[in-house]
């Protein structure tokens, strides 16, 4: 019997049984490409082929999503979708409305995810009360990575105040260390800001400016301080940043020629891949000023319509394994994220994993985890990317930090 099965009611076990029977092979479109994305990916393959259900793979590079969602949007024009997409946020609900995505309340009901997946995410893979996408996992964008032979060698603790890490970052810079690896695009320094500008205003002022998009807020001092941070950590950058992947930042920071990296937990993976162990060989804590604050996102695997009864049995089937607690823990695991459900045992994670499972409860008992606006989960596409022309082109150079706050109400209530 398969493992996704076990954990079904009778009604809905022999539901499962009679279609998996008939499933199709998978054709799923993603951008997790590195090294601890790709490990993470094969426990659902291998889930998946334990089940007899083949998986075509269609890969497309590209951390923030933005390569793939082009392709996707190819095929679904071409009148071709994949069996299910890779999706984060706001990018769900848009593909919702016009009516691309097909139903899971049937899986849904059958296991509960009503009981067991946050508020949070569900506003995301839920539309018009139905459901429309399974929910993998949860990722965090306010993180800090830091090699800690090198701030051991350094005689340095973890930061607890902006100050001490900018000074921490000096003093690498000084040891002839990179202080912060980073890779120059745009989604990237957008993951960056999340975490600065909550470290410079907090969750209240975080939440009017990205969530409720307040002009006031957008274009305040407040915002001015948050650009001048960003200055600051410019100023950390090797040479060399533009156009480098984020696994490869990640790879500095794992092989000791740099000091720390912002980035989110999927980072942990890269370090894990690498045979490094949390806490012995590398830290992981909250951007300084951040801390009590989790700033969210959540992939998903969004299915689309299609007719052939083999197609939705293999969705339904995918589905089901993606929400299997077994299935949760074993890849949240490897990928570096939190599981998607509440009631996933601690036990087989590692001190990061645990340190944000007990973030991301005290932050949605503390109306304190918000969706991050670099990935998607503060606002939709069209005023994400605004916000990243303005963020990215301060980080280069274009704006000073005032003319960059001016600029981003400007570009706000023109996306709106």
């Amino acid at each position: 019997m398969k493992r996704a099965s076990k954990l079904m009611g009778t009604v809905a076990l022999g539901l499962l049984t009679a279609v998996s029977a008939q499933a199709e092979d998978v054709e799923v479109l993603h951008w997790w490409t590195s090294g601890g994305e790709a490990a993470a990916l094969n426990v659902l393959k291998e889930d998946l082929q334990g089940q007899d259900i083949g998986w075509n793979d269609m890969p497309v590079a590209g951390g923030g999503g933005e390569a793939a969602m082009t392709t996707l949007r190819a095929r679904v024009t071409a009148g071709n979708p994949p069996t299910a997409v890779q999706m984060l946020g706001f990018d769900i609900q848009d593909w919702a409305a016009e009516g691309a995505l097909g139903n899971l309340n049937d899986v849904a009901a059958a296991e509960g995810w009503d009981a067991v997946v946050p508020a949070a995410l569900q506003a995301f893979a839920k539309y018009d009360g139905n459901w429309i996408s399974a929910p993998v996992n949860v990722h965090s964008t306010n993180w800090v990575w830091a090699n800690k032979a090198v701030l051991d060698e350094l005689g340095l603790g973890v930061p607890s105040t902006w100050e001490e890490f900018v000074a921490a970052m000096q003093a690498a810079k000084d040891a002839g260390k990179v202080g912060l690896a980073h890779g120059g695009q745009a989604w990237q320094e957008a993951t960056m800001f999340d975490g600065v500008v909550l470290s410079a205003g907090g969750p209240d002022f975080y939440k009017k400016a990205f969530i409720d998009l307040d002009p006031e807020a957008l274009g305040s001092d407040t915002m001015v301080e948050a650009f001048k941070r960003m200055e600051t950590l410019r100023s950390y950058v090797d040479d060399n940043f533009s156009g480098r992947d984020w696994n490869l930042a990640s790879a500095m920071v794992i092989n000791g020629e740099a000091a720390f990296q912002i980035m989110g937990d999927w980072a942990k993976g890269e370090f894990l891949n690498a045979g490094k162990v949390p806490d012995q060989d590398f830290l992981c804590f909250r951007v300084p000023g951040s801390e009590g604050v989790v700033t969210f996102n959540s992939d998903q695997f969004a299915m689309f319509n299609v007719s052939e009864e083999g197609a939705k049995a293999a969705q339904a089937a995918m589905a089901a394994s993606i929400m299997a607690p077994s299935f949760q823990s074993a890849f949240n695991v490897v990928k570096g994220s939190v599981p998607a459900r509440t009631d996933v045992p601690q036990d087989d994670f590692d001190a990061c994993g645990k340190k944000g499972m007990d973030q991301l409860a005290e932050a949605a008992a503390n109306g304190t985890l918000l969706g991050s606006m670099a990935h998607g989960h503060a606002n939709r596409a069209g005023v994400k990317n605004a916000i990243y022309d303005v963020v990215t082109a301060h980080f280069n150079g274009e704006f000073s930090a005032e003319e960059a706050a001016e600029e981003l109400v400007n570009a706000v209530e023109t996306a709106m």
